[in-house]
């Protein structure tokens, strides 16, 4: 699976054309992982510093020509300002897309990837906008970090309902791993 050396820069090249008619203007920095994710290593990440007021951080590995991709999403996460933390954890979590799919509305603890202060304890999925690569849609998986009580009231309530709150309050797309949980209503 994955591209051959010898279509690489094509694919790279039409992925990131893709994703900067979803995310405006060409990527801003690429985030090189240390070994290939063709070879099991971590993703590459495209950087994005003009969609938002903001930054967003967006794997740039998972897809590729339809019978040679890894799955027919990019994770994405997005943070009020420049951020190392974002695009490090996604490009580790993209070495787990290999082993399982993630679907939008799921959710996923990671209260050990973030830091000792950090209120955030999972992520929740939710489709951010979709692409077109080589003829086929793809999604951009938003990797949102939410709380712990936030994650009680998804398991409860449904995402849905979750994403709602998060929108209201102005927290969605962001992960702000410093922020308090909202104000949750069953």
């Amino acid at each position: 699976m994955g591209t051959t050396d010898d279509d690489w820069e094509e694919v790279w090249d039409a992925r990131a054309d893709a994703l900067a008619s979803v995310l405006g203007s060409g990527h801003d920095n690429v985030y090189h992982a240390p070994h290939p994710f063709s070879l099991g290593g971590q993703a590459d990440v495209m950087a994005f510093y003009h969609h938002l007021d903001g930054a967003v951080y967006v794997t740039a590995e998972l897809t590729g020509k339809p019978d040679r991709s890894y799955a027919d999403y990019e994770l994405m996460i997005c943070h009020r300002s420049h951020d190392e933390w974002g695009p490090n954890v996604i490009s580790r979590l993209a070495e787990y897309t290999q082993e399982a799919y993630i679907a939008a509305g799921e959710s996923m603890d990671i209260d050990r990837a973030t830091p000792p202060e950090s209120k955030i304890k999972a992520f929740l999925f939710d489709t951010y906008r979709t692409f077109t690569l080589f003829g086929q849609d793809n999604e951009l998986r938003l990797c949102i970090g939410i709380t712990k009580p936030e994650l009680q009231f998804k398991m409860k309530h449904g995402s849905d309902r979750l994403l709602e709150l998060l929108k209201r309050h102005g927290i969605y797309p962001f992960t702000d791993l410093q922020r308090d949980s909202v104000p949750l209503k069953g």
